[in-house]
């Protein structure tokens, strides 16, 4: 039951006031204990998407508040804490999908690899290799990456977006009945498309 801050239901049948009254306050125990009772969320659905804020999350996959558990980064990548969220959601939240959602014009692709590691070496004033990734568990490290491929930029969002879906269907944590899908968002439209099915490109030129 979706979470609500006025109560839209039918007026009570005469005679039945309570059961009215208790249904609401079951409901609003069940909303605020959720996690306590093991309900899992209204959909069972677990999202990864870009933080850019032009991307409408809950709007262009039909989700309400209590539908899903959301996580967002730059550029809607697969990372270590991503697979942490989705396992524990898969596990022991009763979560049965995952959905990804990346989109154009996402700014992991508005600048080349080099530029950003040379504006974070500016920032830091020094070399990056020195940097806790994690602070919470500075003993991890990236291993034999480079720092760019941490940062995990974008040269096409559609292979990105298909690549973020076989990540996570072939890691070990994420159970093999889950089902995992990808779209883009195309911010210039404002709506969901599969990735490699860019129409604009194919009703714009002759066959």
């Amino acid at each position: 039951m979706a979470h609500h801050t006025h109560d839209d239901r039918e007026p009570p049948e005469a005679g039945h006031v309570h059961e009215w009254v208790d249904e609401s306050v079951d409901a609003r125990d069940d909303w605020a204990r959720r996690r306590r009772k093991d309900i899992p969320n209204d959909k069972r659905l677990f999202v990864l998407a870009c933080m850019d804020e032009r991307i409408p999350v809950e709007e262009v996959l039909g989700l309400e508040l209590g539908d899903a558990h959301v996580f967002r980064n730059a550029g809607g990548k697969v990372t270590a804490d991503v697979v942490r969220s989705a396992a524990l959601t898969l596990q022991f939240f009763d979560t049965e999908e995952i959905i990804v959602v990346n989109h154009t014009d996402c700014g992991m692709m508005s600048a080349s690899d080099e530029d950003v590691v040379a504006g974070l070496e500016a920032a830091v004033s020094g070399d990056l290799s020195d940097l806790d990734l994690d602070p919470s568990l500075p003993e991890l490290d990236i291993g034999d990456a480079t720092f760019d491929e941490w940062l995990k930029m974008t040269d096409d969002i559609d292979e990105a977006c298909e690549r973020q879906v076989a990540y996570l269907r072939a890691h070990p944590l994420i159970p093999d009945d889950v089902t995992v899908t990808g779209y883009v968002y195309e911010v210039e439209s404002g709506h969901l498309r599969r990735p490699g099915d860019r129409i604009g490109d194919e009703i714009s030129e002759r066959v």
